[in-house]
């Protein structure tokens, strides 16, 4: 399987974006995202000009949407390593507890998060949040694999391998040979918001980029996408370590 090629930092005016390649389709893809950046994805038959001119038509959404997204970053949360702290799993906040001793660097136990104190005192946060990160990958497999398969026939596609991983800005991403990566942070969200995701990425299979096309088959296996994706456009940035 051949990969799709790097995209291309281009500047127009005071509006930076990343060109991703083209496709078959007729209209040009600009999406901002989860790392506040502009992406646009034109039609193969576009040369690097007329995009440009793409994007200078289309300024004043743009410019909107940044300030949208820089409102809903200012609350980001920041997570202090200390008895107390809440951690996200599943929807639900759980308290974090520092343990002297356990079999695991961190286990789900008694309705809280109980880490090895050592973790933190000897390692320090990256080694805290790799425990965590390690957690989520190891508790997504099965629950992901589980909502894929329940959702495969009602889309009408048949995925390939499943990976929970680090994916940077990005919740998902559907492969062209038919595999699924989601992030890890997938985890940390409502049961109903996941299966947003796990729809929204199989529906993929069908149609590679946001077209109309593409939202009347996520609307066809789940009719309440729009409060699920607004849900997750409001919050998403709560779900981080």
């Amino acid at each position: 399987m051949q990969a799709e090629a790097a995209p291309i930092v281009r500047k127009v005016k005071d509006i930076e974006y990343r060109l991703l390649p083209g496709t078959a389709r007729q209209t040009t893809d600009i999406v901002i995202e989860r790392d506040g950046c502009v992406t646009v994805r034109p039609p193969a038959r576009m040369t690097p000009e007329q995009v440009d001119e793409t994007v200078l038509s289309r300024r004043h959404w743009i410019y909107r949407n940044l300030a949208e997204w820089r409102d809903l970053n200012a609350t980001r949360v920041v997570r202090e390593w200390v008895n107390g702290e809440s951690f996200l799993y599943l929807g639900s906040a759980y308290r974090l507890l520092l343990v002297p001793e356990q079999d695991e660097p961190l286990k789900l136990k008694d309705g809280r998060f109980c880490l090895l104190r050592s973790v933190v005192e000897q390692d320090g946060k990256t080694a805290a949040q790799d425990a965590f990160r390690d957690f989520y990958i190891a508790r997504g497999m099965s629950r992901l694999v589980q909502r894929v398969n329940h959702f495969a026939p009602r889309v009408g596609v048949q995925p390939g391998p499943l990976q929970v991983k680090e994916l940077g800005f990005r919740w998902a991403s559907s492969l062209p040979g038919g595999g699924l990566h989601f992030h890890w942070k997938c985890l940390m969200a409502p049961p109903k918001i996941t299966d947003y995701i796990v729809v929204h990425e199989l529906c993929h299979m069908h149609h590679r980029d946001h077209t109309d096309l593409f939202w009347n088959e996520v609307d066809k296996v789940m009719p309440d996408y729009r409060e699920r994706k607004e849900w997750l456009r409001q919050r998403g940035a709560g779900m981080d370590l």
